[in-house]
């Protein structure tokens, strides 16, 4: 039977999928935070929302990523910024979201904001390595 992923690709869409599970975790505690279970600030419950949609849209991408990646064929640094970029990117920025309003009575983000632009640099090599180079050409060449 043929393979349509290649072994990285399995390997790190088998890992996305059990990081649903923080996903839903992070779904939980929104739900305390909109019930008034957990007290947060203004601030706090709007970069809590930013990270929890973050982290499920951005493990979505990168487990769709993977199989773009696979479909043709990518290998070498382009190949593995395609396939690590977007899912870096679903750490770093939902981390950067809660981390930088952990905290009592936060009003504005902390140090930990840093990890925010981090991600959007993952995010963006590794969208547009997907996007242009392995989907624009790849596609059309494969």
């Amino acid at each position: 039977m043929p393979r349509f992923l290649s072994t990285d690709s399995r390997t790190l869409a088998g890992i996305l999928l059990l990081t649903v599970v923080a996903v839903e975790y992070g779904g939980w505690f929104m739900l305390r935070v909109v019930r008034g279970d957990q007290p947060a600030t203004d601030f706090q419950k709007t970069f809590f929302r930013a990270g929890h949609a973050h982290a499920a849209v951005l493990v979505i991408l990168a487990l769709v990523g993977q199989i773009y990646v696979s479909a043709v064929h990518m290998s070498g640094v382009l190949g593995f910024v395609a396939r690590n970029g977007i899912w870096v990117a679903a750490i770093l920025m939902p981390a950067g979201y809660f981390l930088a309003a952990t905290g009592k009575n936060i009003t504005k983000p902390a140090a930990w904001i840093r990890l925010l632009y981090v991600g959007i640099a993952s995010l963006t090599l590794g969208v547009v390595t997907l996007g242009v180079v392995t989907l624009g050409i790849g596609l059309l060449t494969s």
